[in-house]
């Protein structure tokens, strides 16, 4: 099955809530829908008498400014159980952010979701540096993993995340790779030890000076079985000059990233603009060189089960468009077999 789906609440939605938007793309007749994790800040807060014994999965922000409950501080540990008694020396780790007043409300969405068919994904922040050595890795570190137990809470299906950029003067591309792998290296011992269930998807990045060709992506997935390549068409085509053109590219593309695969493909679509080999920017799919036509013809073809979120600037209105080409292709294949069989028969 094939699903498309916006990156982000639908434009057109009247209401910003996430089940709001899940609702929007239901009535839209998409099937897929890739939150966004903008870099929420967390805070400590000290638990109330009535709170201690509890599980952080029932604790209700005081007011929208303080977020939700993340996780629990215990000495130095921290507990993402949501389960988990809260003892009174404990801290409540609170992500700062309007989506919902308590960790319970994801759980409830999530099984909404599921109930009107709307397959869920999540793409933390778009700056990470897991390449350095910094405050700043240890923050995109820790928004890898709220952002994983965001979608935990929801039973979604893959956190899809870049890993760096090569912009440190006194490290070598070799030296920000090995930090990169080694922090890779302690998110998946993480997703394990916590219980994750969402995949672990790392996507294509779209240019030179970030970590993410798919020569890379491959070898993480070699290393750590954990991690499933996500691959980003506009990124790849921005990267490589604009290699996709023919069905053939996609379908090459396709069947690489299937063999390395666990799940479902997940990808994403846009129209792009790029030079050297660097995105510049995103476009309409309309406006960009970048055609789906030849994508939806590569997976009619090879029949995945496959994800296309729509990262455009019109994001519900261009994964519609994806749809309906996607329908019009496969139409048009299956009017042609039915023509062919007719003239098979007739000729014997």
């Amino acid at each position: 099955m094939i699903r498309f789906g916006p990156a982000g609440i639908p434009l057109s939605c009247k209401g910003r809530t996430l089940q709001d938007g899940i609702e929007d793309v239901h009535n839209l007749s998409l099937s897929a829908l890739e939150v966004q994790m903008v870099r929420p800040m967390t805070h400590l807060i000290t638990p109330d008498d009535d709170e201690i014994g509890m599980g952080f999965r029932d604790i209700e922000s005081k007011d929208v400014e303080e977020g939700f409950a993340i996780s629990i501080l215990r000495d130095e540990d921290v507990i993402c159980d949501p389960d988990e008694p809260i003892d009174e020396d404990d801290y409540i780790i609170m992500l700062q952010s309007d989506i919902v007043k308590r960790y319970s409300e994801f759980e409830a969405i999530g099984k909404r979701a599921k109930w009107l068919d709307v397959n869920l994904s999540i793409h933390t922040p778009y700056y990470m540096d897991l390449g350095s050595e910094t405050a700043l890795t240890e923050t995109c570190l820790q928004s890898v993993q709220n952002t994983a137990l965001v979608l935990n809470a929801l039973d979604g299906d893959i956190v899809v995340t870049s890993l760096g950029i090569y912009d440190d003067e006194h490290r070598s591309r070799e030296e920000i790779d090995e930090i990169i792998l080694d922090n890779v290296g302690y998110l998946a011992e993480w997703w394990k030890d916590n219980k994750i269930k969402p995949r672990f998807g790392v996507e294509v990045t779209g240019q030179q000076g970030v970590y993410g060709d798919l020569d890379q992506i491959f070898g993480l997935c070699k290393k750590y079985p954990i991690i499933t390549p996500v691959m980003n068409f506009s990124h790849y085509y921005s990267r490589t000059n604009g290699s996709l053109k023919e069905v053939d590219d996609f379908r090459d593309v396709l069947e690489e990233i299937r063999s390395h695969c666990k799940g479902r493909i997940h990808t994403a679509f846009a129209g792009v603009e790029y030079e050297d080999g660097d995105e510049k920017r995103l476009t309409p799919i309309k406006k960009g060189n970048l055609k789906f036509d030849p994508l939806a013809e590569a997976l009619i073809e090879m029949k995945p089960d496959a994800t296309v979120i729509s990262t455009s600037p019109l994001l519900e209105h261009d994964a519609m468009y994806m749809k309906i080409i996607y329908e019009r292709v496969l139409a048009k294949k299956v009017a042609k077999s039915l023509k062919d069989k007719k003239k098979s028969e007739a000729s014997e």
